[in-house]
């Protein structure tokens, strides 16, 4: 695990030891499923209204082959370029909601459960047959910010790696993984994957949500039915 600064119940890990309560500093493994989640259903309905000139396609050609795209939700504040409003600037300060998150009434309810400060926000779609090729994300982690993923669709077919461990996220869960270390993920389905990805700085809300959360190693995984994680609706 790597300790997290804080700006600003406890976690399972098969990582290493905890940091106390009390530290300026939080360690944290490389996978939490924090203790709430949403009825993807609403999520899903939102997603009609999208449209497909909305999608926009990822920049970084060599990192995926397949279709890779994005909508905007919350980006740097002033920026009117897609390309720009899509990528997720860790030297931005300012951010603000977006036009297509005013098309979203699910996705800003979900946004509000959200009790810390929220930077960049983008659905993420990565469709059927389609495959990101190993990297790591530009994350901006000594200072407290990290990225969380919260599954809207997907299918039995998506491999997703972290570490080289395959890591199953269920509809509506919500996750933070240390998307700093190499990753990847294949979606051999036949329905495209869709994640909300939002960055966020930590506070003492997501520390609590973080140390509240539940580290799953790869043996709990494979001793439950795929999708069959245990999730408690958000409130």
């Amino acid at each position: 695990m790597v300790p997290l600064p804080i700006c600003d119940g406890e976690a399972e890990t098969v990582h290493a030891a905890r940091a106390p309560l009390s530290s300026p500093q939080m360690a944290i493994p490389s996978q939490v499923r924090l203790p709430f989640a949403f009825d993807p259903a609403p999520l899903v309905a939102d997603l009609a209204g999208i449209g497909p000139s909305d999608w926009v396609s990822q920049t970084f050609r060599s990192h995926y082959q397949g279709r890779w795209d994005v909508v905007p939700l919350r980006a740097a504040a002033g920026e009117t370029h897609k390309l720009k409003l899509i990528y997720a600037d860790p030297a931005a300060t300012d951010f603000a909601d977006t036009v297509w998150l005013d098309r979203l009434p699910a996705f800003r309810a979900a946004l509000e459960r959200f009790e810390c400060p929220l930077r960049s926000v983008r659905l993420m779609r990565l469709t059927a047959g389609s495959e990101i090729r190993e990297h790591v994300d530009d994350l901006d982690s000594e200072v407290g910010n990290l990225r969380l993923h919260v599954p809207v669709t997907t299918n039995a077919g998506v491999d997703f790696r972290l570490g080289g461990r395959r890591v199953e996220m269920a509809p509506g869960s919500v996750w933070y993984l240390r998307l700093s270390d190499p990753h990847k993920v294949a979606n051999r389905g036949a329905t495209d994957r869709i994640h909300l990805v939002l960055d966020a700085t930590v506070n003492a809300w997501l520390k609590r949500m973080l140390l509240g959360g539940e580290s799953v190693s790869v043996t709990e995984l494979r001793g439950q039915s795929r999708f069959g994680l245990s999730q408690r609706s958000a409130s």
